[in-house]
């Protein structure tokens, strides 16, 4: 049975690592953009079974990837298509951040406390089954890293268990291991993980670091 074809939406840092990524691990994959052609010279590196098209095109896929800037995250959607993302298993890899430069090492965020950027991105497309993933650590290490101690972890949210099951599978290939934090609103914890991950990196130039959760 082929496996599943992949959609990146972004084709910056973070899309082109996926799209590298879910290629290795045998994926056909389209990565969506703007401007499509400035792809051309990455393309020619990444090797067969994988394509570039625009955001409708990424979106005709099974498995979706959304890997854009969180302010124009809702426009990406838009240019996808809202009949395209209907039923899909969208990957959620955005992070609300603001606009400037962060303050004392942290990063600004355009949402409040109380919300997050997946819970706007799941209304604004009700019929899409998001799950939260590949938020909380930088595009280096999001395709099989290897750190001292084992497996590191990558928290995920969703309200579709089958959704959150396929992200399961996918992280455990990428060398994750997932920790469920439940619903959508569970993004409310995960999305600030991005700036506790970042702030090692804005005051000390350390960004070679992961989560991990620990048990007894």
């Amino acid at each position: 049975m082929a496996k599943q074809t992949v959609g990146v939406l972004g084709s910056g840092a973070v899309g082109q690592v996926l799209a590298a990524g879910f290629r290795k691990h045998g994926y056909a994959v389209t990565i969506g953009s703007r401007t499509p052609g400035k792809l051309g010279q990455w393309l020619e590196g990444a090797g067969a079974g994988v394509d570039s098209g625009s955001f409708a095109d990424a979106a005709a896929a099974d498995i979706l990837v959304l890997a854009v800037g969180g302010a124009v995250a809702t426009e990406a959607l838009d240019l996808a298509g809202h009949d395209r993302l209907a039923g899909k298993v969208i990957l959620d890899a955005t992070n609300p951040i603001a606009p400037g430069p962060p303050v004392n090492g942290i990063l600004e965020y355009f949402t409040g406390p109380n919300e997050s950027l997946m819970e706007r991105l799941q209304a604004h497309v009700p019929a899409a089954r998001f799950v939260k993933a590949f938020s909380c650590v930088g595009s280096a290490f999001m395709v099989n890293p290897a750190f001292q101690g084992g497996r590191a972890t990558m928290f995920i949210c969703g309200n579709d268990a089958d959704a959150k099951a396929q992200a399961v599978t996918i992280l455990d290939q990428f060398g994750w291991d997932a920790e469920d934090v439940g619903v959508v609103t569970g993004a409310r914890a995960i999305e600030p993980l991005c700036r506790l991950w970042c702030a090692p990196g804005f005051l000390r130039n350390d960004w070679s670091h992961a989560y991990r959760v620990v048990r007894p």
